[in-house]
């Protein structure tokens, strides 16, 4: 199964006044087409500061990430604003929905960056709402959306341009267990029709939907093994 990331000696420092802390310390890791990964660890292990270079919002301080067989340090500001909107789908724990926006307009918002028109862009804003189970709700805002519909738009927006690569940032943060749960199975179903997910967290209980689990702490690999107890929606309560 080829690599669809790579990343091979990764560290990422950060100076504060005279100080320098070094959240990853040479991290390797290979991540395959559609592997499903939890990264996880307690607050200050450096899964969240992996988590943006892997999707391309930081730069590493050394070290080489590659992602489908390029090196992203070879890459422009451009280009990297194309892999982000393109490639990898972001699902965070606040949502970032904007607020005077509809849910139709949320999920076809990385589709007026890829240049799609009005027509396309609410044609396939309306097929993913419909997939996540939110064809009821293409015109609420999400102040008129519960917690969890309002995760579900934002799993529907990630989705949007058919991207490779889903990475879920503490994703059910917000969200009562019943709910969570529901996301966790909706991430479960995008996982089975193909993408790569990467889910960050903290969490156990959301760790073991994921089928290899990656434990970090003070900004290096702890473990790195497969889960052999996968939750799934048809695991028993």
């Amino acid at each position: 199964m080829p690599s669809i990331i790579q990343l091979k000696n990764i560290s990422r420092t950060f100076k504060i006044g005279a100080e320098t802390i070094h959240a990853i310390r040479s991290v390797s890791l290979d991540i395959n087409k559609n592997e499903y990964v939890a990264l996880m660890g307690p607050s200050g292990s450096g899964k969240s500061t992996l988590m943006n270079i892997l999707g391309c919002l930081d730069t590493p301080s050394g070290g080489e990430y590659i992602l489908n067989g390029t090196s992203v340090g070879q890459m422009s500001d451009n280009e990297l604003a194309m892999i982000r909107n393109k490639e990898i789908g972001f699902v965070f724990q606040t949502f970032n929905l904007l607020p005077r926006s509809t849910a139709l307009d949320n999920v076809g918002l990385p589709l007026v960056y890829a240049g799609f028109n009005k027509t396309k862009r609410t044609e396939r804003a309306m097929e993913v709402l419909k997939s996540v189970g939110l064809a009821d709700r293409v015109k609420h805002r999400p102040n008129e959306l519960s917690g969890g519909q309002r995760q579900r738009v934002a799993v529907a927006r990630a989705l949007v341009n058919h991207p490779s690569i889903i990475l879920a940032d503490e994703p059910t943060g917000n969200l009562d267990s019943k709910t969570s749960i529901e996301i966790m199975f909706l991430l479960e179903e995008i996982h089975q029709a193909g993408n790569t997910i990467i889910v960050v967290t903290h969490e156990e209980d959301i760790a073991k939907y994921a089928h290899r689990i990656v434990r970090l702490k003070d900004g290096l690999i702890e473990s790195d093994e497969l889960n052999n107890d996968i939750k799934t929606s048809k695991s028993k309560p």
